[in-house]
């Protein structure tokens, strides 16, 4: 299974280390069966909000986190859709999903058209506790 993760699903498991998001993440580094991708953009993106002052992040957890996602990851880059976004940042997230035939796990689905492959992350928890 793949699976490309929202930028709030990355900040939220940095946040909230016992929420849903941070069960995505261990599951990612605990199952082999589960594989993360990610394009340069999403990664621009992980380490632009992560910094974000008002997050309050820690840089050691901002590293940890960024390192993470990249030694478990495959770098996938996408051709871009030409689907409507309301939000163009939203844009390499869903490319990268179908690029990797992966699931795209957000927080924000009404950002994204309505797809089977995008999941929020309860669902997706809901549907890989049935799979593992």
């Amino acid at each position: 299974m793949k699976v490309v993760l929202d930028t709030n699903i990355v900040v939220s498991a940095a946040l909230t280390p016992e929420g849903n998001s941070a069960k995505i993440i261990d599951l990612l580094t605990s199952h082999q069966d589960i594989q993360l991708s990610y394009s340069t953009e999403i990664l621009t993106e992980y380490e632009d909000v992560l910094s974000r002052p008002r997050l309050n992040i820690k840089t050691e957890m901002r590293i940890r986190v960024i390192n993470l996602l990249k030694n478990i990851g495959i770098l996938i880059e996408p051709m871009p859709s030409n689907i409507l976004f309301s939000d163009e940042n939203d844009r390499i997230f869903y490319d990268t999903a179908r690029a990797a035939e992966a699931i795209l796990v957000t927080g924000n689905q009404k950002h994204y058209p309505i797809e089977p492959f995008i999941m929020s992350p309860a669902n997706f928890l809901k549907m890989t506790e049935k799979a593992l």
